[in-house]
């Protein structure tokens, strides 16, 4: 742990510990500001960034936006509702549209590269926490990797938990999707089909073959809706999204250079360019394009 403290950002000084103990600490050595401007322009700038991230997920995708799935769970869960994902592009989504309220827990694969955790996660969060609803959140790379074989264990236990609501949730786009995007915004590779591509497996029928619901949705209408379902069922559902590989993880603020590196990755020829570029101009555009209505 010691080896990853400001690994990602500078700092002045380290503090290694559990978090609500430390700052506990720090508070009685904190004094109270009465100049709010730098607040107020953080506020404003989250504010900003909310309204960004609800346009992103509302643009329309083949077929379904990634964001979308992410954006249309947040409202919906329960209070008290865990929340795990995976490696890969759905962490994304997890981070950017999932709202955990007060009283919520997440778990996320550590280093944000493991794959194959959420489904264990999932698991055993509702163990620890049998009356709590509890989310998985894999990508279909994950859910080969392992998380699959996974379900067999939910099935054997679901009976015996306090409240049944338990959820996997599968972005189903055949691709290794974030290494696709690292190698485009980071190497300007194009995709390498030969690795990047995997099998379309029926996930759904899957959990329904050992006594599971499951749910299957390829269209944005029904995004929504698909949700309502999952939570209102008396057992645990597996639900399949087929999302669009092509929807990219734009970040707050774009490089230079991660801007190059992408652009020689069309020039290379990948093999999704065309819609790529539909999908990337049409993220950028959504910040400045007014909001369409909800389906």
């Amino acid at each position: 742990m010691a080896m990853t403290v400001s690994i990602r950002y500078p700092m002045e000084v380290n503090l290694q510990g559990d978090s609500a103990e430390t700052l506990r600490a720090l508070l009685p050595l904190l004094n109270q500001k009465t100049e709010r401007s730098w607040r107020q322009n953080i506020e404003q700038w989250r504010a900003d960034w909310d309204q960004t991230l609800e346009k992103r997920a509302m643009v329309a995708a083949d077929p379904i936006n990634p964001q979308r799935v992410a954006f249309e769970l947040s409202p919906r869960l329960p209070d008290a509702a865990i929340v795990t994902s995976d490696s890969g592009s759905c962490a994304n989504w997890y981070a950017r549209d999932v709202k955990l309220r007060r009283g919520m827990m997440g778990s996320l694969s550590g280093g944000l590269a493991s794959m194959g955790a959420a489904v264990p996660y999932a698991i055993a969060a509702k163990f620890a926490h049998p009356e709590r609803s509890v989310v998985a959140m894999v990508g279909d790379g994950a859910m080969q990797m392992n998380n699959m074989a996974e379900l067999i264990t939910v099935a054997k236990y679901w009976k015996e938990w306090q409240n049944p609501q338990w959820i996997c949730c599968v972005f189903n786009n055949e691709d290794l999707n974030q290494v696709t995007w690292e190698q485009r915004a980071m190497e300007g590779d194009p995709k390498f089909e030969a690795s990047q591509n995997i099998p379309n497996v029926p996930y759904h029928r899957i959990a329904e073959s050992i006594g599971l619901r499951g749910i299957y949705v390829d269209r944005e209408d029904q995004v929504a809706a698909a949700w309502d379902q999952a939570f209102a069922a008396d057992r645990p559902v597996l639900i399949v999204f087929k999302t669009d590989p092509d929807v990219p993880p734009l970040p707050p603020h774009i490089k230079l250079e991660q801007a190059k590196k992408f652009a020689t990755a069309l020039l290379h020829g990948d093999p999704n360019q065309g819609g790529i570029i539909k999908q990337s101009v049409k993220q950028v555009m959504s910040k400045v394009m007014p909001a369409r209505d909800k389906d």
